[in-house]
């Protein structure tokens, strides 16, 4: 049996160490601020910096990671005689993990002995993250690539996804939104509750008035869909707003003893798309 690696992007939002913990190796999606040619990694800035250089007024533009760079990382691992695990990003916001299947295709026809497999996650940010750690879990207990890649294609749509946002002026900027609903739900504090659907876009959902609000219906569309209410893992990201993390957090344990198993930041790639004060719940659901 041979040995592989598991290889991900930095749109999981799995800080960088956690993922050297795992041992997974990684491309690093893009960003510029606008005025600015300096090119950025997703971990290169601290997220409070982002965040506050975004709530100045700065504004990113963000680049998939390219198939010469996974071509690079992915002939490194092949040359050590290793196969490969590729967990993407949804292909349904980027061209992250197509472009990882170019690099792919180009490298088995160099290495025709090697085993390259990519899986496209319909995900992003943590909930990508939680299927990530899912394949880590698997390899450490022993599974072979073909029952981790099998684990990921099983669960990864029932993998759910629900978030809110603070400012709807970034939702709008991605054209998820019109500029009329922007200003007239920000003037009115309506928040809006979107998920990610099976093919991996945003989908604005519902709408609810207030943060508190947005907060508790997080937790509502968890009691609807989680598989396992109290034994199940949940991961949290958020935009710089921890305290709203530890609150949803709280409402989950108090409704129905639930644990989160980890709480990160939405990096700079994604929170330059729903901005500062964007908070995501993820967990294995019935469907997502």
């Amino acid at each position: 049996m041979s040995e592989f690696v598991i290889y991900t992007d930095s749109a999981c939002d799995i800080p960088e160490e956690t993922l050297a913990e795992w041992d997974v190796a990684y491309s690093s999606l893009t960003y510029t601020f606008e005025g600015d040619t300096r090119v950025y990694g997703n971990y290169e800035i601290p997220y409070h910096e982002f965040y506050d250089r975004v709530r100045r007024g700065g504004v990113a533009r963000t680049s998939a990671v390219n198939a010469e760079t996974f071509l690079r990382g992915f002939e490194q691992i092949l040359l050590e005689g290793k196969d490969i695990l590729y967990v993407g990003f949804s292909s349904g916001l980027s061209s992250t993990c197509g472009d990882a299947g170019i690099a792919a295709n180009e490298l088995r026809k160099r290495f025709p002995e090697r085993d390259i497999r990519c899986v496209d996650t319909r995900a992003a940010s943590a909930g990508f993250g939680l299927l990530l750690w899912m394949a880590v879990e698997c390899k450490r207990n022993g599974g072979t690539l073909d029952e981790c890649e099998q684990l990921l294609r099983d669960n990864r749509f029932r993998l759910c996804h629900w978030f809110t946002v603070e400012d709807l002026v970034y939702l709008k900027r991605g054209g998820r939104i019109s500029a009329a609903t922007a200003f007239v739900g920000n003037m009115l504090s309506f928040k809006p509750v979107l998920h990610m659907d099976d093919a991996g876009h945003l989908i604005n959902r519902f709408k609810v008035r207030g943060r508190k609000a947005s907060l508790e219906a997080l937790a509502d569309k968890y009691g609807e869909l989680a598989l396992d209410k109290a034994g199940g893992t949940v991961f949290i990201s958020h935009g710089d707003c921890e305290d709203d993390a530890r609150k949803l957090a709280d409402i989950l344990r108090e409704r129905y003893g639930a644990s989160v198993a980890k709480t990160v930041f939405v990096g700079p790639v994604i929170g330059a798309h729903s901005g500062p004060g964007t908070l995501a719940l993820f967990f294995v659901g019935k469907h997502r």
